[in-house]
């Protein structure tokens, strides 16, 4: 029997999951677990790059546990854990901290960003926070790595200390690949749509969670900017009905240029009104299911726990070898 590819993946635990993390990600993840092998962590250690309140965080990495089985996760089919359930990604990120370089650290347009705008808190974390991610990625040898363009940088590096380990070493690690969804449109803000809707948005109505409440979608939706020109199409000159009309095909399941025939010649008000409808429909099933979870705190105890066993068995014959590959003396 011919073994799955790997994939690895995580999300931090901070800030409401918006529907763009819902359908960019988890929403894609569900169709991967049954082709790859694949190691959906919850990054709880990336989490304290900044500072975060401790009861806060603990909730939230339950909450996104609960989000990833409600989105459609199998917990018999992927590997669910928490990152600091399995301390070799800490054990391996120290040995690849001696083969990554601080300038290339440096570059890191994410580090440049943040520190400008956290000079306040710039810490050693922040700078090398892409190290811990491929630690994440390298202790599964993960083949493919969803992520967005915002973390190529990171994954490039991941390969980088990769090959670099490997030359120094002999072959240990895949050179992982960076996977790309064929599905699925970008989801931008819906109040600034050039910029990508994020979770950490300090402005609400740029976003809706993944779990809303019906009348908080109806609010922010009906708030959402469109523009002057009145007329409903897909093109890079209405930028926000473009976003608008990526989020009704991606819960609708129509197509683009389908949904721009339905509203010609009609006004934004009545294309608003039956987005809200569409994304009521594709987000209630998730939030009842996400409910039923959180009530039920022991179950998700169970999938993490079992999920960190699964993930420690895995990691752990990585870091042996690699122990052994640098010259630390064998535990046992």
């Amino acid at each position: 029997m011919e073994e799955k590819n790997i994939i690895f993946s995580g999300v931090q635990p901070s800030g409401e999951l918006t529907i763009g993390n819902y359908l960019g990600a988890l929403k894609n993840w569900v169709k991967l677990q049954d082709e790859y092998k694949c190691y959906y962590c919850i990054v709880d250690e990336h989490a304290i790059t900044v500072p975060q309140v401790p009861k806060d965080l603990r909730r939230m990495s339950l909450e996104v546990l609960a989000k990833y089985i409600a989105s459609g996760i199998d917990e018999n089919k992927s590997c669910l854990f928490m990152q600091s359930h399995v301390p070799q990604h800490v054990q391996l990120m120290w040995v690849l901290n001696s083969i990554t370089y601080m300038g290339e650290l440096s570059r890191m347009t994410q580090y440049k960003d943040k520190s400008q705008k956290k000079a306040e808190n710039l810490n050693a974390a922040l700078f090398t926070y892409p190290v811990l991610m491929a630690a994440d990625i390298l202790l599964y040898n993960a083949n493919l790595v969803p992520v967005g363009e915002d973390q190529r940088q990171h994954l490039e590096i991941a390969r980088d200390l990769a090959n670099r380990f490997n030359s120094k070493y002999s072959d240990t690690f895949v050179e992982p690949k960076m996977y790309t969804s064929k599905e699925g449109a970008r989801i931008m803000s819906l109040q600034e749509p050039t910029k990508k809707m994020s979770k950490s948005d300090e402005n609400p109505n740029a976003y809706i969670s993944m779990v809303e409440e019906d009348d908080v979608i109806k609010s922010k939706i009906k708030r959402a900017v469109t523009d002057s020109v009145g007329k409903i199409d897909y093109n890079d000159e209405q930028l926000a009905i473009k976003n608008l009309i990526n989020i009704y095909s991606a819960y609708s399941g129509k197509n683009v240029q389908d949904i721009v025939s339905m509203y010609e010649g009609k006004n934004y008000g009545q294309f608003k009104n039956d987005l809200t409808e569409v994304v009521i429909e594709g987000i209630r099933p998730i939030r009842e299911r996400y409910k039923d979870l959180l009530k039920n705190k022991d179950h998700l105890q169970q999938i993490y726990k079992k999920g960190a066993e699964e993930a420690r068995y895995v990691a752990n014959k990585t870091l042996r070898k690699v122990y052994r590959k640098v010259g630390f003396v064998e535990y046992e």
